[in-house]
């Protein structure tokens, strides 16, 4: 589960005096690094008006940006700007008694969808009694990543990020299955984010079967390859094709092929594409191959 870490601040901080001490991030590799980017998130979660403060005033200014990369949802709150690699965001958690929650679902507040996730990050119980999870570990190397493959999750325990609690959630090795509050809640992350990450999938899983249920974070890189393809560009087709054989991610092979299948006009000439991405040397697209010419048998 993610690491729990110990309090140890006891005076508050500004908003702008956190940003200020996070200027360079954290390195989630380094420990001395990942506590003092967390003693920074504690002091600024023991600030208990600061995010009042700030959503009153947006209000006010009816809800013009105070600065250049914020942004503003029904759910998360981006408080920084990305400065060495992370940013602060503060997320609200409803309970399954508010009317939101009755008219969005459980889904779209990502409750009760098991995931890892493809980035490591800092979060702080900031008001509430908090999300509860049921926390699982898994080993991501052993992971191909096509849809159905077993994946053996270490259940860890359930518990919930109450106020004043700081976790480190360890990419591609926690995972969670997040549970509503019993009334709303608040949390703090300092997020970061790597160069290349999203090359890195994130899953969701199946609890019930131990399974790999999809991929949670598609790349704009595959929409742009199948849009091109789709446009029926011959120099898209000509470099889909070349990403079909040796393009260094599993993910965006796939994406070739399902785009350049898209095409095609008779089951058999889809069933032999989907031959040939079954020898393409990748365990992931052998089996995300075979369960399309599965689908395509009478």
């Amino acid at each position: 589960m993610p690491r729990v870490i110990a309090n140890t601040q006891s005076c508050p901080a500004s908003l702008a005096e956190t940003v200020e001490v996070l200027a360079e991030g954290f390195n989630p590799n380094d420990d001395a690094s990942t506590l003092e980017a967390a003693a920074a998130l504690e002091r600024l979660a023991r600030n208990s008006s600061f995010l009042g403060d700030l959503l009153v005033a947006q209000l006010q200014e009816r809800h013009r940006d105070a600065f250049e990369d914020s942004a503003y949802g029904p759910q998360a709150i981006v408080l920084s700007p990305l400065r060495g690699g992370c940013f602060l965001r503060a997320n609200i958690w409803p309970s399954e008694d508010e009317s939101c929650f009755r008219a969005s679902g459980a889904r779209s507040f990502v409750y009760g969808i098991p995931h890892d996730h493809n980035f490591d990050f800092l979060t702080a119980g900031y008001f509430g009694p908090g999300y509860r999870s049921d926390y699982y570990e898994i080993d991501y190397e052993a992971i191909a990543g096509f849809g159905g493959e077993e994946v053996p999750l270490r259940f860890v325990e359930r518990s919930a990020l109450h106020e004043g609690r700081l976790m480190h959630y360890r990419a591609h090795v926690d995972v969670h299955a997040q549970l509503p509050p019993v009334s709303t809640s608040v949390s703090l992350n300092l997020m970061r984010v790597d160069a290349g990450q999203d090359w890195f999938d994130q899953y969701g899983f199946d609890l019930e079967r131990s399974t790999v249920a999809r991929i949670l974070n598609p790349s704009a890189s595959e929409t742009f390859l199948r849009c091109a393809v789709a446009l029926g560009d011959a120099e898209a087709l000509d470099l889909a094709e070349g990403f079909g054989r040796t393009h260094p991610s599993a993910r965006m092979r796939l994406a070739s092929f399902e785009a350049r299948a898209g095409l095609l006009e008779s089951d058999e000439d889809r069933d032999r594409l989907w031959r040939e991405a079954e020898r393409g040397g990748s365990l992931m697209l052998a089996e995300e191959a075979r369960l399309r010419r599965a689908a395509l048998q009478p």
